[in-house]
């Protein structure tokens, strides 16, 4: 299998696709929601948000450290933020790919992400992942 693994999670907000968008890029709104468990305890972040830039998350989970770090491609508020993600630096990175469209009062997010074939035995758990990121973010853009 030499294809992309592709996940899509698509979500409605109950805020303005302005203010989803610049959580997504916010140092103190990302380290609530990006990459954050119920249990962990957030080290690390630092963004600097802009084409180039580059990010970092990390969470203290028990003993060990989770690592989160990628490279700003694209963005264009408050439609589209495109990103290089990685969490092993062994690894090649991944590409994640944000689009918000307005719907009413709220927006729509669609996240996709493009993974190479050698994660495809973690989709599903990815998937879940970020279905609570989203649902994580909700709670942050709506409070």
């Amino acid at each position: 299998m030499t294809e992309s693994v592709v996940l899509t999670v698509t979500r409605h907000f109950e805020a303005s696709p302005e203010r989803v968008f610049d959580a997504w890029l916010d140092p103190g709104q990302v380290g609530e929601f990006l990459f954050a468990t119920p249990t962990g305890r957030r080290v690390c972040v630092d963004v600097d948000a802009r084409v180039g830039g580059e990010f970092r998350i990390d969470e203290q989970r028990g003993e060990m450290i989770a690592e989160h770090f990628g490279t700003y491609l694209e963005i264009d508020r408050p439609r589209r933020l495109v990103f290089a993600f990685g969490t092993h630096r062994e690894h090649a990175p991944t590409r994640v790919t944000i689009e918000i469209v307005a719907r009413g009062a709220g927006c729509e997010l669609t996240l996709t992400h493009e993974m190479s074939p050698e994660w495809a035995d973690y989709a599903d758990r990815t998937r879940a992942g970020w279905t609570m990121i989203l649902g994580t973010l909700a709670r942050v853009v709506t409070r």
